[in-house]
């Protein structure tokens, strides 16, 4: 029977390194089938907590973000797309998009509020149901361009997945889950974690960034031999 490890992930669903280490960790416990398995549970992290609500170009958004060219910033996305594409994942566009068959422009959104919906799907419906969101999520964002700062957008993709509209409206409203964002940002802070993804593994062991499957897998049988032992 497959010994079953609790992975804590703080996360943005704007960070495509953060869909890149999720892709990796899949492969890392393909590396251990029916030896381990995982209960992911994700947590809140906002890369850029003063985004407005318009949202800004992500070219300019790295460019102006990191002191780079618009040419350099182009560049990152390239480097990220291509591991991107090693971990079985997908950063690029895959929706219609309009009558002139151009895609919408790669916009950065304020993501507070999908925190609030994440952490609510935990709350309300389990881990399972968080993670299938996280995922559309994601989707929602780098494959179909959606304004993750808009609550319509939110309440479709929650109800895309199973979740019940009017529950996910409430949470959306709630100054409950506001302060429960905030109060996971601070134990990002206070574990001293400044970027993502950070992976933490039955609440002692922590894995910073994006790794490779190798590395997920043999972190999690030393963790799960140290945890039986």
């Amino acid at each position: 029977m497959a010994r079953k490890l609790t992975i804590d992930i703080w996360s943005d669903v704007m960070c495509p390194w953060c869909l890149v280490g999720y892709g990796k960790l899949q492969k890392g416990l393909a590396l251990l089938d029916g030896e381990i398995e995982a209960d992911i549970r994700w947590h809140a992290f906002e890369l850029n907590p003063d985004m407005p609500p318009e949202g800004e170009e992500r070219s300019a958004h790295i460019a102006r973000k990191y002191g780079r060219t618009l040419e350099q910033a182009h560049g990152v996305q390239d480097q990220m797309r291509t591991a991107a594409i090693e971990a079985g994942v997908s950063l690029d566009y895959a929706g219609a998009g309009d009558d002139n068959g151009e895609a919408p422009p790669a916009m950065m959104w304020n993501t507070f509020d999908a925190h609030k919906l994440l952490l609510w799907a935990l709350a309300s419906a389990g881990p399972e149901a968080q993670n299938r969101l996280k995922l559309a999520l994601f989707d929602a964002h780098f494959g179909q361009r959606r304004n993750l700062g808009d609550h319509d957008v939110l309440l479709d993709i929650a109800t895309s997945t199973g979740l019940d509209r009017e529950a996910a409206a409430a949470a959306l409203a709630s100054s409950e889950f506001a302060a429960h964002v905030r109060a996971e940002e601070q134990a990002a802070y206070d574990m001293n974690i400044t970027g993502v993804p950070a992976m933490l593994i039955e609440g002692k062991y922590l894995i910073p960034g994006a790794q490779e499957p190798e590395v997920y897998a043999n972190a999690l049988r030393r963790v799960a031999a140290k945890v039986d032992a």
